[in-house]
């Protein structure tokens, strides 16, 4: 399984599910973090907490332990401009 918290800076990937319950997962869903949604690492925090992504066409900062949550898959360098 990857998360977001596997990928590097500027790399992108597909989000393919979101693990959790409750509050926590309803609240990455209303950021825009929803199953097919491609996001990418813009940079980690100097001590790696938090991640800032973009998805959707803006900017997100979310802790690690919400980045663990987000089981994603990496795409393929040629869609990953088209995608962002």
């Amino acid at each position: 399984m990857l998360t977001l918290n596997d990928l590097k800076v500027g790399e992108t990937a597909v989000v393919v599910k979101l693990h959790g319950q409750g509050a926590v997962r309803r609240r990455i869903m209303d950021m825009g973090i929803t199953k097919g949604v491609p996001v990418r690492v813009r940079k980690f925090a100097p001590l790696g907490d938090p991640v800032e992504i973009t998805v959707l066409d803006y900017e997100l900062t979310l802790r690690k332990n919400d980045c663990a949550l987000i089981e994603v898959e990496k795409r393929s360098s040629d869609s990953e401009q088209s995608a962002l």
